[in-house]
């Protein structure tokens, strides 16, 4: 009598699918940074500044403005790694993130999951590159928040 057949494991995901669905998420990403720059500008302007005038280049102020646009960038993908386990930029291209053990992953998984993302972008993306040699497959940030990125079938198959 043979074993009952057990499904395959989903596939992981490609690098090729992890930077589409990258390029898809920078535009909701993008639009909420214009939002917080828009109102970094108007206390600028409150605070007494010439309505004409940018804020300087690497002042405190515009450091400010960098941390808080990256800090609402990883709230936007942590609340939705969190709430189902996909960004918009992911469904198009059916990935899913779990944790390794296929549960939801934690708060702060998620939270290493995006620090060590942002710092794998900064490296010209060196950590995204290393799937393509590590032996699962896996992104720095995979392996440093004990989380998956996989890809479904497509529905009917």
């Amino acid at each position: 009598m043979k074993p009952p057949a057990t499904p395959p494991a989903r596939p992981a995901a490609l690098v090729g699918w992890r930077l589409l669905a990258l390029f898809y998420d920078l535009w909701p990403v993008l639009a909420v940074w214009m939002v917080a720059g828009a109102v970094f500008a108007f206390g600028y302007t409150l605070a007494g500044h010439d309505p004409h005038e940018n804020i300087a280049p690497f002042s405190p102020l515009q450091f400010a403005l960098w941390g808080v646009c990256w800090l609402l960038a990883g709230a936007y993908a942590t609340v939705s790694w969190r709430r189902g386990g996909q960004t918009i930029g992911m469904r198009p291209w059916r990935l899913h993130l779990a944790g390794a053990d296929g549960t939801r992953p934690s708060w702060r998984a998620l939270w290493v999951r995006y620090a060590v993302g942002t710092v794998s972008l900064l490296a010209a993306g060196l950590g995204f590159w290393w799937a393509w040699i590590d032996r699962d497959g896996l992104a720095w940030h995979d392996r440093a928040s004990g989380t998956r990125l996989r890809r479904a079938p497509k529905a009917g198959r």
